[in-house]
């Protein structure tokens, strides 16, 4: 795991390419080394309502949230939550150049004890080599 999602203000569709952007965060991800690749979901949903800062219409934000097991130190944690971030602002940065958009990221635990899981993607992945 982690289980990362987006949110997003629906202006945002328009900067920038949403599907490109979960795919760059999945890669991100497994770069770190942190996290198994099998467990890695990212989704992005659309906020069709929002009002941000002064109400303008021009304003737009994603808003990433990762949960991971807990089990990981908090260095672990930070360099991986500091990766990720640094791969969002990269690949926003041209529309971030040309638009008011806010860009946040929150990484919590997910507490094991009260989170079951079950899951077969192990067991149809491909073997990659």
């Amino acid at each position: 795991m982690p289980h990362i999602a987006l949110e997003y203000s629906a202006n945002m569709e328009r900067r920038t390419d949403i599907a490109a952007l979960c795919d760059h965060l999945r890669k991100a991800a497994i770069s770190t080394g942190v996290f198994p690749m099998p467990g890695i979901r990212v989704r992005a949903f659309r906020a069709d309502y929002v009002s941000i800062a002064n109400g303008d219409d021009a304003h737009g934000f994603i808003d990433i949230s990762i949960r991971l097991r807990e089990r990981r130190d908090l260095d672990t944690r930070k360099a991986a939550t500091q990766a990720i971030f640094e791969a969002a602002k990269s690949f926003l940065k041209p529309a971030m150049a040309q638009h008011s958009i806010a860009l946040s990221l929150e990484m919590r635990d997910i507490d094991a004890a009260l989170s079951p899981k079950s899951g077969t993607t192990r067991d149809h992945l491909k073997e990659e080599g």
